[in-house]
């Protein structure tokens, strides 16, 4: 049990897919403009990672391994990806239209976001077994909603403040996202 907590934490915080790995970051910069918007993708983003570490973890060790294919594994794993993303998709479109609209072209990216493959990669890297797997999938995404979430807040925050013209736009996105990755890499000393 302990293992599994240290996996969490470690995963949602000291090794933060965005902040720290960098990984992820069209999402984290295109659909953190609204808290609303970045809830919704981080919640969509918290599915697709922890079923596709799930089934590629099941994959991996009850197709690939045994045949002697794990040189599939990347080729597999989009694919499992990619039929998550689009039951995502549909989801959303028939549940919430509205949420749907405002991710645009995000929530099909879902699938080339080398957060979820990333995840997916170094659960097989790692040896994590299937529970292990699981939970690091689930907190790496965990990670990924709170770091989404502050960006949206943050950015809805500047919004109306003065901001030189020099840094509105993208400059101040990336020098808070800057900000944001120099905070959680003070969670490293948690170690």
């Amino acid at each position: 049990m302990k293992e599994l907590i240290m996996i969490g934490i470690g995963s949602a915080f000291i090794n933060n897919v965005v902040l720290s790995q960098f990984l992820g970051l069209c999402p984290f910069l295109g659909v953190s403009k609204k808290i609303g918007t970045a809830a919704g993708m981080g919640a969509a983003v918290i599915f697709v990672i922890t079923i596709s570490s799930f089934i590629t973890g099941l994959v991996y060790q009850f197709i690939l391994t045994p045949l002697n294919l794990t040189y599939l594994q990347t080729i597999v794993f989009i694919l499992v990806i990619a039929a998550l993303v689009q039951f995502v998709e549909m989801f959303l479109k028939k549940s919430s239209p509205a949420l749907y609209n405002a991710l645009g072209v995000y929530l099909p990216l879902i699938t080339t976001n080398c957060a979820v493959l990333g995840v997916a990669l170094l659960n097989v890297q790692k040896s994590y077994n299937l529970l292990e797997g699981v939970v690091n999938g689930f907190a790496t995404a965990v990670g990924f909603f709170v770091a989404i979430v502050l960006m949206a807040g943050i950015r809805e925050k500047t919004e109306h403040n003065d901001v030189s013209p020099a840094f509105q736009g993208s400059p101040i996105v990336l020098l808070t996202a800057c900000l944001m990755a120099i905070a959680f890499f003070g969670f490293a000393g948690l170690k």
